[in-house]
């Protein structure tokens, strides 16, 4: 087997990419980004790669001999807000250009994330189920809807196999915010140690389906190594860790360190955040292969806080 790893350098690309070598071996794990300099060992062999140009995407796959692609390079939700353009062409035909490429050169495997973003304020908030109204009110969230959509065509029309989880926000140690709506719930684990307060750009009752990364990176490697034929769904698994409120996680932290203040200051990105579920039901990823989430919000706080501090 030999995987490409697209966004490599991104929040979850980072990790992902570490996990896979330690799995299939450091040479059969290729990492690709946008970035061209200053690219750390760890990442070798690495390739700088726009996917947003095709041909350049098939060279590296012929060149590589590449049989999975892990395709995470995208465009997060509030940047996407900020630059729908560019989240159009990098979330929708980026992708397009990985299903293309992958068609012509017969690649074997696909892995490609999808969000909660899909769902939108039509949708049930809580438990939100598998099948549900999908109306998505941001660029983000559309692309991703119709990247679920365009991923089951490809698995339909040209036999592929493609896998794909609706993540939640999530939470890591190992690398910044990445401009996501969730990514308070990683910001204020720094802005705690630092200086004791953070100002949350949601309101303190905002409930959102979170996963630590730990579980998101277990979850991504245990569907991608199904076998195909127990899937019964393939590009849109809802896929769950622990909700919580922004002002349960503030408690949580206090327990830890009892001078830390939060403050409230809601901007755009809250009219993002209530557009989207406050719980999943990820049902269907646990009867189909076997999911089930080790972290629960005080694991992941003493984990987040005991690896900061050493970082």
């Amino acid at each position: 087997m030999k995987i490409l790893v697209t966004g490599a350098l991104g929040q979850i690309g980072s990790e992902l990419s570490i996990a896979l070598k330690k799995i299939y071996g450091e040479k059969n794990v290729i990492t690709s980004d946008l970035h061209s300099s200053n690219i750390k060992d760890e990442f070798q062999p690495y390739e700088t790669l726009n996917i947003l140009d095709k041909q350049a995407l098939a060279n590296v796959i012929k060149k590589h001999e590449i049989t999975t692609i892990y395709h995470l390079a995208a465009i997060l939700s509030a940047t996407g807000e900020k630059n729908p353009q560019l989240c159009f062409d990098v979330n929708i035909i980026g992708l397009y250009n990985v299903l293309e490429v992958a068609r012509e050169l017969k690649i074997k495997q696909i892995i490609c994330p999808s969000s909660i973003a899909v769902f939108g304020p039509e949708t049930p908030r809580d438990n939100t189920p598998q099948q549900t109204v999908i109306l998505p009110k941001t660029m983000y969230g559309l692309s991703k809807a119709s990247g679920e959509l365009l991923c089951d065509y490809y698995v339909q029309k040209y036999n592929i196999d493609i896998r794909g989880l609706r993540y939640p926000g999530l939470i890591s140690y190992k690398t910044p915010p990445g401009g996501g709506t969730t990514d308070y719930a990683v910001e204020i684990f720094y802005e705690a140690l630092k200086n004791k307060s953070y100002k949350c750009f949601l309101k303190p009752a905002t409930t959102l389906p979170m996963m630590y990364m730990n579980d998101a990176i277990r979850g991504t490697i245990q569907l991608a190594e199904t076998e195909f034929s127990k899937l019964k769904n393939h590009s849109n698994f809802n896929f769950a860790g622990v909700s919580f409120s922004c002002q349960e996680l503030a408690d949580e932290i206090k327990k830890h360190i009892p001078e830390f203040q939060i403050s409230y200051e809601p901007d755009f990105r809250q009219q993002i955040a209530d557009s989207w579920p406050q719980s999943i039901d990820d049902s269907e990823a646990k009867k189909q292969w076997g999911w089930k989430a080790e972290y629960d919000l005080a694991k992941i706080t003493a984990d987040m806080l005991t690896n900061l501090k050493l970082k």
